[in-house]
């Protein structure tokens, strides 16, 4: 695919990932920056109305005027004066703002636009750091300087980067490089230690090439606790410049809007930390984290990512008492997160998987495009795509999404729902034999999991096994029921769906032996 580039004056601006260059060096031009300069220049000298733009730069948000002359202003005073002594941005009394200048449009091709293939691109994996104070109460710290690497390096176009799932499950194994990024299917391999010492910190990083077996290039930062925002950044931005130095001068890094927070900050590591260990006692107690962290921090997108993304699980698992209201908050923090921070897939995968749980299907569609958009290689955008597809209904359109984000993080401990919504999306596009295939590789990964194993009794009974079909449906009532399989919006949204299932799940029980309390596919 080509990659358009807009150039005016000194300017080149790349609409697709946001980025404006001067004399072929980067900019520092903000999200809502970006977005702006995009509408106007996409105009093409007509006139953009006030709401055009600021529907633009606060979709789905009731913003003041003022707050667009602000934006404004800070844009005008980015670009200077024009090549003839005026501004580049025109006011049209009443109306709104045009962009003065003719812009030449240019292409590129994919070796500079960062498409490439997973296959093609450099991919990396951050392992946890390893936390050398041995002080149990500051392993989130060290967790957490891992995480944020890993949401750093996703905003890289050209990179693919595993999943923080896989990279983790590394903890206690093997630390051989070569045999570590085999596994993950990486090139490049990023570690390191932490230590802190009241509100000093020293991190230590190193980079590899695992297949060659080198260090490409490592270092140690000595620094406060406040400024560990700026070293994360400079991290991101030595790590792809050692990998792809011509990329990251066309294309700039993609930097974190950070406040300097460093209470919220930490209070959001706290809560990553607890939240990985999905309990609904530590997801309680992350979102409490969160909650703070927000409250403390109004401007923080990674507060808000977590939140929506927290409040998105207990839905999911079934340990709310009120999914309602928890739907509403972490809607509405997913929405202030993309506000603060439009260019984070891990943003839009927030809005996502949040729409996905509070019935809006169609919403959850289109933020997970958009997650893909501003990440290619971004895994879990097509996995959420490819569950809000077949929750709304479209098992075929699911399946390639699904199985994409699979090939993109196939060594993720969490898989095991992905491949269920796979099983699903293949079973109900006529594809009985592949749902088995996919049953197989999530038994793999969750073994104890009763809806799995009634997906795959139900498979088995579409195509006559009744004794395997029975085997499973056995196995799955010996098992204690969870409070929730995460199915909750696949059954109301498909109750034709998953009255078929039902149907093949008393089959598979002998109906003699069919219990109520194993119904999973009826309605709660």
């Amino acid at each position: 695919m080509s990659t358009q580039h807009l150039a005016f004056g000194t300017f080149e601006f790349i609409a697709e990932n946001g980025c404006l260059l001067r004399d072929n060096r980067p900019v520092a031009l903000g999200a809502r920056g970006a977005s702006l300069l995009a509408v106007l220049l996409a105009a093409e000298g007509r006139v953009v109305t006030k709401s055009a733009l600021m529907d633009a730069v606060w979709p789905g948000l009731a913003v003041e005027e003022s707050n667009l002359s602000v934006q404004i202003a800070a844009l005008r005073k980015l670009l200077g004066p024009a090549s003839d002594g005026g501004e580049w941005i025109v006011t049209v009394p009443r109306v709104g703002y045009r962009f003065s200048g003719p812009a030449e449009s240019r292409t590129d091709g994919p070796a500079s636009g960062g498409q490439a293939e997973a296959g093609s691109s450099p991919a990396i994996a951050v392992l946890p750091f390893e936390n050398l104070g041995g002080d149990a109460e500051r392993q989130y710290l060290a967790e957490g300087i891992a995480d944020d690497l890993i949401m750093a390096l996703a905003r890289f176009r050209w990179f693919r980067v595993a999943s923080r799932g896989a990279s983790f499950a590394r903890r206690h194994g093997p630390r051989d490089p070569k045999s570590i990024a085999q596994e993950l299917g990486v090139d490049f391999l990023v570690d390191g230690a932490i230590r802190r010492t009241g509100d000093r910190m020293r991190i230590s990083v190193h980079l590899a090439d695992a297949m060659k077996g080198a260090t490409v290039w490592s270092e140690h930062y000595d620094l406060q606790v406040a400024e560990v925002f700026a070293v994360q950044d400079a991290i991101a931005e030595r790590i792809a410049a050692a990998i792809e130095p011509e990329l990251l001068l066309r294309h700039g890094l993609q930097v974190a809007p950070h406040t300097g927070n460093v209470t919220a900050w930490d209070l959001v590591r706290q809560g990553t930390f607890n939240f990985h260990k999905v309990t609904q006692r530590t997801h309680l107690l992350a979102r409490r984290f969160f909650r703070e962290a927000a409250e403390l921090d109004p401007v923080l997108p990674e507060a808000q990512i977590w939140r929506a993304r927290v409040n998105a699980g207990l839905i999911a698992y079934g340990w709310t008492e009120n999914p309602l209201a928890d739907g509403r908050e972490g809607f509405d923090a997913a929405l202030r997160a993309i506000y603060l921070d439009a260019r984070n897939p891990y943003a839009h995968y927030a809005l996502a998987i949040v729409s996905a749980y509070t019935g809006r299907a169609d919403q959850a569609i289109l933020a997970a495009e958009r997650s893909i958009e501003l990440g290619p290689s971004f895994a879990l955008g097509y996995l959420v795509l490819g569950m809000a597809r077949l929750f709304a209904g479209d098992a075929a359109g699911a399946r390639k999404p699904l199985t994409r984000g699979l090939e993109l993080n196939p060594h993720d401990p969490q898989n095991a729902a992905w491949f269920s919504l796979l099983m699903l999306a293949r079973f109900f596009s006529g594809d009985v034999e592949g749902a088995l295939d996919s049953g197989r590789a999530a038994l793999k990964a969750r073994p104890d999991w009763p809806a799995l194993l009634r997906i795959q009794a139900c498979c088995h009974m579409a195509l006559g096994h009744r004794q395997e079909a029975h085997h499973f449906a056995a196995a799955a009532s010996d098992l204690p029921e969870p409070a929730g399989d995460a199915l909750g919006p696949f059954r109301v949204g498909n109750r034709e769906w998953a009255s078929r299932l039902e149907r093949l799940l008393r089959e598979a029980e002998d109906q003699t032996t069919a219990s109520g309390g194993n119904a999973i596919f009826s309605e709660d």
